[in-house]
């Protein structure tokens, strides 16, 4: 089955902040996801580049490498900026990190610890929070925080779709 391109994605926009905590589950349980499907492979699958492409543990960095920038927008929202953050869409972060010479528990761990800084953000906002807006740079559609949530989520799953392909 072949996957949509992420930058040809769309997303609906989420109009009940009820749903927030059931995202904020699963952008919490991202990491042990991705640590259970890599806990039992050899270096030599993780670090294959198929076609040039990047490999399980470039992906799996990617996601570690994504969130600060998850991070920012969040922080973006709660400031009332107009627009969220650029990302880099070249990904040169993750092009230049070298994950390949690095410890897939290394990779791992600093994810889950990025992740659970996130999470716990999320996890304290007070409702009068949750309706502010900022224009999403690339999308030019205004998100508030349960959209920022479920475009977080729906990166994590596109990479986790593309690993499990991988592997």
């Amino acid at each position: 089955m072949k996957r949509t391109e992420w930058f040809k994605r769309t997303f609906p926009l989420i109009d009940d902040n009820g749903t927030l905590p059931a995202i904020i589950e699963r952008l919490s349980g991202t990491p042990i996801r991705l640590e259970t499907m890599l806990s039992q492979l050899p270096s030599s699958v993780l670090i294959h580049k198929p076609d040039g492409k990047w490999s399980i543990q470039e992906e799996s960095g990617h996601l570690a490498d994504m969130e600060p920038l998850w991070y920012g927008r969040l922080e973006d929202l709660l400031n009332g900026a107009h627009e969220l953050r650029v990302a880099d869409l070249t990904n040169q972060t993750t092009h230049n990190a070298n994950h390949n010479a690095a410890a897939v528990e290394k990779i791992l761990q600093h994810f889950r610890q990025q992740r659970k800084k996130l999470v716990d953000k999320l996890s304290a906002l007070p409702d009068e929070s949750l309706n502010n807006t900022a224009l999403h740079p690339r999308l030019k559609t205004p998100m508030r925080i349960a959209d920022l949530a479920y475009f977080v989520a729906e990166h994590d799953d596109h990479h986790l779709a593309g690993i499990r392909a991988l592997i």
